[in-house]
């Protein structure tokens, strides 16, 4: 097979492999949507006793369109935030490799990676507002309904002016963190568990010790030490970017207004709203994603050593 062919098709299978995780885990993201921006204390968002609750209230008041709102910009944003990260990401390696004969070190693969991060959160924010305030609307929404992407983007620039877009900025650029806590828990716990594995084996070489369960439970915890740090900038991003009022009053100010309001009525719990749909959604899927990226490795490892 030709590398170009390979490439093809690599980039095809990952292409609908993305789309599928997405389509399948879209309604717990709304959910947990719904669960950040309630508050408590306002009147337009139907009452949820949990997730499963939370799935069947807009399921049977607002069909299977409610559970899949917003569903084109979460996708768009999805597939334009990886092409720009993996842009992003390349030019930065260059830069700090350029007239260098070493390898880049750890700390430039991070400066890379945090670069590139920024970045796409600059280029992409716009689409994950108008992806949350799409799936905010709800039967006892007062304002009109955004009839799509268009009619979101172009009432946002009528109404609010170009600056509303980009509301929410700050935790968003925040968040960037989330990947670097979340490969460094990954690798730290990775050691810890090869160490007691070695001990209690008395054999060398991750390789043979880890399994795809073992894999899976590190994917997955470290996905979660990620989440538990970083999920209350998402809370915040999510109540900054509501839609103001039908009278143009908006329901934060800024950033800084929701962390002050949030910590004034709700307390340190109202920075983990929504935290248990985040989790079902976020967890599994990253436990696959290791579960592949080690086994890719392993078979590929044989071949390298043949060649």
């Amino acid at each position: 097979m030709s590398l170009s062919q390979w490439q093809w098709e690599t980039a095809t299978a990952g292409a609908v492999a993305g789309f599928a995780t997405v389509a399948a885990m879209y309604p717990l993201d709304i959910v947990r949507t719904r669960f950040q921006v309630n508050d408590g204390r306002v009147t337009n968002f139907p009452a949820y006793k949990n997730t499963a609750h939370a799935v069947f209230t807009i399921t049977r008041l607002e069909g299977l369109k409610g559970l899949y709102a917003g569903f084109l910009p979460a996708v768009l944003g999805s597939t334009v935030s990886w092409g720009l990260y993996f842009f992003f990401y390349g030019r930065a390696k260059q830069r700090y490799s350029k007239n260098r004969e070493e390898k880049l070190s750890s700390g430039h693969h991070l400066a890379s990676a945090a670069e590139a991060g920024a970045l796409v959160s600059l280029c992409t924010n716009p689409i994950w507002l108008i992806k949350t305030r799409l799936q905010l609307q709800n039967p006892l929404h007062q304002s009109r309904h955004y009839s799509g992407i268009y009619d979101a983007l172009r009432t946002i620039l009528r109404e609010e002016g170009w600056t509303a877009l980009y509301k929410g900025l700050g935790p968003g650029l925040l968040m960037v963190s989330h990947g670097a806590i979340q490969f460094t828990a990954y690798e730290e716990l990775r050691r810890i568990m090869v160490d007691y594995k070695e001990k209690k084996q008395k054999s060398k070489g991750a390789s043979n010790l880890l399994n795809s369960f073992d894999y899976a439970l590190l994917g997955g915890s470290s996905k979660i030490a990620a989440i538990l740090i970083t999920y209350p900038f998402q809370v915040i991003r999510t109540r900054a970017q509501q839609r103001p009022s039908k009278e143009g009053i908006p329901r934060y100010m800024n950033s800084w207004h929701v962390v002050k309001e949030t910590a004034r009525f709700e307390g340190i719990r109202g920075f983990y709203k929504g935290i248990t749909p985040n989790l079902l959604k976020n967890v599994p899927a990253s436990s696959i994603t290791f579960i592949v990226y080690e086994n890719v490795l392993k078979l590929l490892r044989p071949k390298r050593r043949n060649d």
